[in-house]
């Protein structure tokens, strides 16, 4: 009994550590930098300059089925419309990076 709480305290600290705030900085980090080398020209301040109406704004998001890092990868990976297909410019670890960094944006209004 005691190997196992001491293996589930483990795993907890493990866990705790893969997800502190740290891990996830350097991962929204990575991700601001992504997205200024490579989606700023069109969504500078969550915007979107060839089509108005659909915004990385929190409400847009909402409005189109992009509110989750899964849609936004997918976007990412494949574009639409005018939007190019990234899959292939960008790593796996990056889409992931700029998916988590649009969320944290727009949870913040883009505000910073």
């Amino acid at each position: 009994m005691k190997k196992l709480f001491i293996s589930v305290c483990a795993l907890a600290m493990t866990l705790f550590m893969a997800l502190s705030p740290a891990a996830v900085a350097a991962d929204l980090a990575n991700g601001a930098k992504v997205f200024s080398g490579n989606c700023a020209a069109c969504h500078m301040g969550g915007g979107n300059v060839v089509m108005a109406n659909k915004t990385l704004k929190k409400e847009a998001l909402e409005q189109f089925g992009m509110n989750s890092e899964d849609a936004i990868i997918y976007q990412v990976q494949h574009g639409k419309n005018a939007m190019p297909a990234f899959a292939g410019r960008l790593s796996d670890e990056q889409i992931q990076d700029v998916a988590a960094y649009v969320l944290d944006q727009a949870a913040k209004g883009w505000a910073g």
